[in-house]
């Protein structure tokens, strides 16, 4: 006999009891962000995530709003599609300093930042790179911990691949303009 399975709305979706698991809708389906052991959060990854919240929250600090592992509704293959990011910057012009609900971010954000975990490809988070910016998502940043490059994806240029000591800045028309970090790569890779 074959069973057919039951896709989830993105209401039955975000009405999930929360759990120590963190799951994205995914083609109405509630898919594990990390898929076991060996792609569960390590200390690299952990310690990553932490220094980019505090050095990125000290700048956004009474401007933007930085938040770790946030559900965010977007659309994907025109489905709903709620993925879970590392870490989420939003300014307060998207989502004013006053909104205090505890509900996914109704959004899209300027920048989303994606670690690669033990058991993910380049290639995995590159599709899903590509996939926020369908969605809107003005930037996107892969940090690969093992090669030790943070790679920073935009809508209308390719790829930029940032090492050592190399400047994270974005002299585009982007909340981040000219934020001038010499050493931020190396201080958060190494």
């Amino acid at each position: 006999m074959i069973q057919l399975k039951t896709q989830l709305t993105l209401e039955e979706f975000l009405a999930l009891p929360e759990g120590d698991i963190i799951s994205e809708l995914i083609d109405g389906e509630a898919v594990p962000k990390f898929k076991n052991d060996v792609m569960s959060p390590k200390f690299f990854h952990s310690s990553i995530a932490g220094a980019l919240f505090i050095l990125l929250s000290a700048w956004a600090q009474g401007k933007r709003r930085v938040v770790i592992k946030w559900a965010i509704k977007l659309t994907r293959n025109q489905q709903d599609w709620v993925p879970v990011p590392d870490l989420t910057y939003i300014s307060y012009n998207r989502l004013s300093a006053d909104w205090l609900q505890d509900e996914a971010c109704p959004v899209k954000p300027e920048l989303v930042i994606e670690i690669i975990s033990s058991g993910q490809t380049f290639g995995e988070m590159t599709e899903k790179a590509t996939d926020y910016l369908k969605a809107k998502v003005q930037r996107v940043w892969i940090i690969n911990t093992r090669a030790k490059i943070i790679t920073i994806f935009y809508p209308d240029i390719l790829p930029q691949t940032k090492r050592g000591t190399d400047r994270l800045e974005d002299s585009r028309t982007y909340a981040l303009t000219k934020w001038q970090k010499s050493g931020l790569i190396k201080s958060i890779i190494h």
